[in-house]
């Protein structure tokens, strides 16, 4: 009797096992971040989270800070910052840009992702429809895809002649020279994903009902089309990668590493009141790459396929 008491006193003392959660949904961004210290209750579920993760959440936070700190600053001095973002299907400049803008006030952000050009577009002069969407004083404005649809997309898919792209190539570093000597502030991204981890995410769009809106026809012909996407990236980085305005080439199979060290690097290479130390906003050179460096790494892989970065 005694010895049954004793046990029954140690089951007692004993803390339930924790229920398990009763629904299977993926995590909102911050959400980890946010109940990380909070205590055990009847109302609440264990759920693990990487470290990682966390350390993740916490440097995102951070920048969009500073990101805010820095809109303070454009809208108080007139400053006009535009930001393309560019890659293969997949690469994750969408992901990014939405990082980028999550709180940012809505007044004086954009964020450009044209359809199709439409029958009166089509014969206009071919930067005509994206000059209206140009930032104004205060304003920053980020195009998921931009001019650049005519070096690759267009060329490979035969959207456009090859006297059409090769005159775009042409023109491209003198537009973009009137906008830089007019006062723009102009980064150029492009978003460099391998063929495998593209691959990857085309396949978790047909699962996944979030991200039932990027699934397009030409997912397939990204994949089939790999090796001309290519030869089309060394021509664009060749013709349009100048001093005034260079690429910044961004390896994104590891999205967080990849959003982290854009933001990263739009922020080092602005000045604004209050910033964070130098150190605090360092890129990570194996992510962040220039184009100059990009190009010489095509150069002399050219002729073998799969050693070229996407």
């Amino acid at each position: 009797m005694a010895d049954n008491k004793k046990k029954a006193a140690k089951q007692k003392g004993k803390k339930k096992p924790a229920k398990a959660c009763p629904v299977k949904v993926k995590l909102l961004e911050g959400t980890a971040l946010k109940n990380k210290d909070k205590k055990e209750s009847k109302t609440r579920c264990p759920v693990w989270v990487k470290v990682a993760h966390l350390e993740y959440e916490q440097e995102l936070k951070k920048l969009q800070i500073e990101l805010m700190k820095l809109q303070k600053h454009m809208k108080a001095n007139g400053m006009r910052i535009l930001a393309i973002f560019e890659g293969r299907d997949a690469a994750g400049k969408g992901g990014t840009i939405k990082r980028i803008t999550a709180f940012l006030n809505p007044r004086n952000t954009k964020v450009v992702a044209l359809a199709a050009p439409n029958d009166k577009e089509v014969t206009q002069w071919y930067f005509q429809r994206y000059v209206p969407h140009l930032p104004a004083a205060g304003e920053l404005v980020l195009f998921d895809r931009s001019w650049y649809n005519r070096a690759m997309v267009e060329p490979v898919m035969g959207f456009c002649t090859d006297e059409q792209h090769k005159r775009f190539l042409k023109d491209v570093p003198l537009f973009e020279e009137m906008l830089i000597k007019d006062g723009i502030k102009l980064f150029k991204f492009y978003f460099s994903v391998s063929k495998d981890e593209q691959a990857r995410r085309f396949e978790a769009r047909k699962t996944d009902p979030l991200k039932q809106y990027k699934l397009s026809p030409v997912d397939n012909l990204a994949q089939k089309y790999w090796d001309k996407y290519s030869v089309k990236k060394f021509q664009m980085l060749n013709e349009s990668n100048r001093t005034l305005t260079p690429w910044t080439i961004i390896r994104s199979d590891v999205k967080k590493l990849a959003r982290i060290n854009c933001i990263k690097h739009i922020l080092s290479n602005v000045e604004y009141p209050d910033k964070l130390p130098a150190k605090n906003l360092a890129t990570n050179p194996e992510i962040v790459i220039s184009g100059i460096d990009e190009i010489k790494h095509m150069e002399k892989h050219l002729f073998q396929p799969k050693i070229l970065r996407g």
